[in-house]
């Protein structure tokens, strides 16, 4: 809907000033948008799609060879600008949707799942490339993306959406904050929980089989206690919170049916960063 492919059923919302329903093509020239599936042809050269989505997007004739050499460099394509795409690699394909969104100069740039399916190796360098765009280009980017890490690491704020609705909205280390201690992962055998229950101390209990997960407040000072009240334990982990804890944490463990829903409207979205 913020990116005018579909209209709202209700209500409305403002994208660089721009009402989605009243102005839509002011809205789509002021974002950029880099789809969870490869969208450019495959059949032209890196510097033909460019080029292709410099006459669409009305860049000025005196600028287009400027812009793009430009944004190949962002990406670090400049040497394989005269290659057919077919021939790049999954990570060359999303650099060059990366410098075809910004092309345009856009004030807004969605990224839809921007790393999935690469290698870690790969996904490390479009971190660091969207951490440049944002600085570099003064960009506000939005993306969406199931990888808690990577939500971890680029996002400014964090949304996260369940049944279609957000559930949470804060900083990273605020919502991990929130979470209101340590989390201890437990192995168990017949594990006590009674007497746990009691514990002011202990925010929430979480078990599936043999696994117990809790969140202690100041696990360290009150770990031995709990150890003596659960019985036999086979294994013991203490770790601070994590984005996934937090996930978890708003929208439950039960496995969920695929919505089918997919791509821009997913589950967490990572908000707002550079302007």
């Amino acid at each position: 809907m913020l990116a005018t492919l579909l209209k709202p059923t209700s209500g409305t919302a403002l994208v660089n000033g721009y009402d989605i329903r009243a102005h839509p093509a002011d809205v789509r020239r002021s974002i950029g948008i880099v789809f969870q599936d490869p969208s450019s042809d495959d059949v032209l050269t890196g510097w033909e799609n460019l080029y292709l989505h410099a006459l669409m997007f009305g860049v000025p004739k005196h600028e287009r060879r400027q812009r793009i050499q430009r944004v190949l460099s962002l990406v670090d394509l400049q040497d394989r600008a005269d290659d057919i795409v077919k021939k790049y690699s999954g990570g060359m394909r999303r650099r060059l949707e990366l410098a075809r969104g910004l092309l345009h100069n856009p004030r807004i740039l969605f990224l839809d799942e921007p790393t999935l399916g690469l290698d870690p190796q790969t996904r490390e360098h479009i971190w660091e490339y969207i951490e440049n765009l944002a600085k570099a280009e003064k960009v506000t980017i939005i993306i969406t993306t199931h990888y808690m890490d990577e939500a971890d690491r680029l996002c400014d704020r964090v949304a996260i959406i369940d049944h279609g609705r957000i559930v949470a909205l804060d900083t990273p280390s605020a919502l991990k904050t929130k979470i209101g201690g340590e989390i201890v992962k437990l192995r168990v055998r017949s594990p006590n929980l009674e007497n746990l229950k009691d514990l002011d101390y202990v925010v929430s209990m979480d078990q599936s089989g043999n696994t117990l997960l809790l969140t202690v407040k100041n696990a360290s000072a009150h770990l031995q206690e709990i150890l003596s009240m659960i019985g036999q334990v086979d294994s013991v982990e203490v770790r601070t919170p994590t984005l996934n804890d937090v996930f978890l944490n708003y929208t439950g463990r039960e496995i969920r049916e695929e919505s089918g829903e997919g791509g821009i409207s997913e589950r967490i979205a990572r908000v707002r960063r550079g302007r």
